[in-house]
């Protein structure tokens, strides 16, 4: 009796969902979250890059979609940086670390609800690395470490900065894991109109070399969402997490509603 190819090729996670970075454009992935949840579908396994990592961790940790958008209500960029003499950037993001150890019930990635993988960039010797066990917050502020603007994050003795420096999207981190990925991703390259402040500038450089490396992920999506309108938001753009986390909802409920997802559950 021939044993069938699949028993042999299953593999461990069913459905895996994938959060590019994009500043507080990160917040859409928590309205597309609430959507899935409303069609029955949960992530088995969820990979973050930056602020992907953040409501990946938060989602994670048992927050709900509506929640995680009430938690970045009351915050600002002035309230989680603090602008220091240059030493490897302009800001340092300790008030941000804090905020995670406050609201982040695990303290390492095994005491999450869902498997969950970070990814940063290794500033010491140029390669992507992702993190899935041992501490949880410091891979995080590592992965949201814009260079220059903020400080490389030191984990045992090595400098991390940004993981969308080598790999914005995360779907290959992933990939081989799960028999579908669902890519969310919050910064689809749109050459919008822009205040020319330096950290506006600096960010704005940054997104276009993280398009790059984001075409091959792309394709390796079973379903992409990428809400083109988040073109029209800034990465710092705070204040507005609201309307980005509710623009994250309806373009998600516009792939449903058109029946684009497929087979993929």
């Amino acid at each position: 009796m021939k044993i069938p190819d699949a028993i042999f090729n299953k593999k461990p996670y069913k459905i895996g969902i994938a959060l590019s970075g994009g500043g507080i454009k990160g917040l859409c992935h928590a309205g597309v979250l609430k959507a899935l949840e409303e069609q029955g579908i949960k992530p088995d396994i969820i990979s973050g890059v930056s602020s992907g990592s953040v409501v990946g961790a938060l989602y994670a940790d048992g927050y709900s979609p509506d929640e995680i958008a009430i938690l970045f209500e009351d915050i600002s960029f002035r309230k989680m940086t603090k602008i220091q003499i240059p030493d490897g950037g302009f800001f340092r993001i300790d008030a941000f670390q804090r905020f995670l150890s406050k609201y982040l019930h695990a303290k390492t990635f095994e005491s999450l609800q869902i498997p969950l993988r970070v990814v940063a960039t290794d500033l010491d010797r140029g390669r992507s690395v992702t993190f899935s066990s041992g501490k949880l917050i410091e891979p995080i502020i590592a992965s949201c470490s814009i260079p220059v603007l903020f400080s490389p994050k030191v984990i045992n003795g090595t400098h991390y900065v940004d993981g969308g420096v080598l790999k914005n999207f995360p779907v290959t981190t992933i990939r081989d894991e799960c028999e579908k990925v669902i890519g969310v991703n919050a910064s689809p390259l749109v050459a919008e109109e822009y205040r020319p402040s330096i950290l506006n500038v600096a960010v704005r450089s940054y997104n276009f070399m993280f398009k790059a490396n984001i075409l091959h992920d792309k394709e390796r999506c079973d379903l992409l969402i990428e809400p083109i309108d988040m073109g029209n938001y800034e990465t710092f753009d705070i204040e507005k997490g609201r309307e980005i986390f509710e623009l994250g909802y309806r373009s998600t409920r516009q792939l449903i509603d058109g029946k684009k997802f497929g087979k993929l559950i």
